[in-house]
């Protein structure tokens, strides 16, 4: 995953921090010694890393932060302030235009995602309300079209092509009158990419941006080729005009160093970030949540969203009564776990957790999830019910019908009592209760880490 090499040393580096009763100067240059063999180890800009390094060193010895009774907790705030502002300090938006339909041109290199972030993005944006179509403008790479296609017919979003023509501002165009009378009020440009930058490709684009005149010009770049992709940045904001970036393939093995050069390099917002192969996986970039999320401080605000995206009320008022009742049963337990499924990958969720990246071997297989579904599906409605009929024979009848073995049940059956235990503790302890009952979603929503 991105970042993790980077996350790990940062938060050893602020344990020994929140650890220390006082801290001296030389302790202080020592820690930002590791923050910045850290920072270019992940393949960091140097000028970038050695400006980041004076700025905190400046601000923890200009403020008397040594000589304050929790200096390890201010060092770990400055450092955590730097870095949302090294990442671009705030959340930048789309800049729709008031008379739609506003127009996204996507630009970048071959082999950056652009054709299936289109369909990301247009994704996303369905979700908030607008109608997006997907226009293929890459007339060159053989099937990209057909790509487009498929990636839309996916999602149930619009596609326009023109096979019959290879002139991209002429189908562009088209497009433009095709969105208006369909109603359209985004317009997403599938431009053609090039194994690399060259004087044909800029010139294509020059014309789009000239002809076309688009409100946003984004570029896809492909994180996993380090700190090329800020050189790939910089060369496409200084000859084309970019208005922001879309960092993709931040789940592969990748240093992460270049979603913290982009914007200090470029002057370019990174906007969202591909966060996994599937269309759902295309998230918002907020800076100061990337941040929490390097430093090991969670990111409590992605969780909310990330559920009040996969639950609607019907589904949430359900969970809500299987929660309230006695006893917990397994088709109860496999609702709750279907719905949290939709959230995304369970270690990917943990990591959303404050605290949980920083316990070692924490390892979560999400194929033990697929497991525990096959064998709830394998029982009856009234093993299902009743847990105890559960005896040898059926046990081994589950485990031959979900492709697991008696062990594995065997291990499922007890956890799932464990938890059946727990939530009777819950329900009986009326401090739990009142808890709960005080708790307001919308001051959670505000809660920041």
């Amino acid at each position: 995953m991105a970042f993790e090499g980077l996350s790990s040393k940062l938060q050893e580096i602020t344990r020994k921090l929140k650890g220390k009763a006082r801290i001296t100067e030389s302790d202080l240059k020592e820690m930002l010694r590791e923050v910045k063999l850290a920072l270019l180890e992940a393949d960091v800009n140097y000028k970038i890393v050695k400006d980041f390094i004076h700025s905190i060193e400046e601000k923890a010895l200009g403020q008397d932060v040594l000589k304050s009774l929790t200096p390890g907790q201010q060092v770990i705030k400055i450092v955590k302030d730097e870095m949302v502002e090294l990442l671009g300090g705030t959340e930048s938006k789309i800049n729709f235009t008031p008379n739609p339909p506003t127009i996204i041109m996507l630009v970048g290199l071959q082999g950056s995602g652009k054709t299936t972030t289109a369909g990301k993005l247009a994704n996303l944006l369905r979700k908030q309300g607008k109608k997006p179509l997907l226009v293929a403008c890459d007339v060159y790479r053989p099937a990209a079209i057909k790509q487009l296609q498929v990636v839309g017919a996916s999602l149930g979003i619009p596609v326009f092509s023109n096979e019959n023509s290879k002139d991209v501002v002429h189908i562009a165009k088209q497009a433009l009158n095709v969105a208006i009378s369909k109603l359209n009020d985004v317009i997403l440009l599938d431009t053609a990419g090039r194994l690399q930058i060259d004087e044909e490709l800029m010139n294509e684009l020059k014309n789009i941006k000239k002809e076309v005149k688009p409100h946003e010009i984004l570029l896809v770049v492909d994180a996993m080729i380090g700190q090329e992709s800020v050189n790939v940045a910089n060369t496409f904001n200084e000859e084309l005009g970019i208005d922001g970036v879309i960092l993709t393939k931040l789940d592969g093995d990748t240093r992460g160093g270049s979603a913290l050069s982009i914007k200090k390099v470029t002057g370019r917002p990174i906007k969202f970030i591909g966060t996994g192969e599937k269309l759902s996986e295309l998230e918002v970039f907020h800076p100061d949540r990337m941040t929490s999320r390097i430093l090991g401080m969670g990111d409590v605000l992605g969780i909310i969203e990330k559920a009040e995206e996969a639950f609607d009320v019907e589904e949430a008022e359900k969970m809500e009564k299987a929660l309230k009742k006695k006893e917990l049963d397994l088709d109860d337990y496999l609702m709750q776990l279907r719905q949290v499924k939709k959230m995304g990958s369970f270690s990917s969720l943990l990591k959303l957790i404050p605290g949980m990246s920083q316990i070692k071997d924490l390892k979560v297989d999400d194929k033990e999830f697929v497991k525990i579904e096959a064998i709830i599906c394998s029982m009856t409605k009234e093993e299902k019910k009743n847990t105890k009929l559960l005896n040898a024979s059926r046990r081994r009848r589950i485990a031959n019908g979900s492709g697991t073995t008696v062990q594995d049940v065997n291990k499922f059956m007890n956890s799932f009592e464990a938890t059946q235990k727990m939530m009777k503790k819950m329900q009986n302890d009326k401090g739990f209760k009142n808890l709960l009952k005080n708790v307001n979603p919308e001051d959670l929503k505000k809660f920041k880490m």
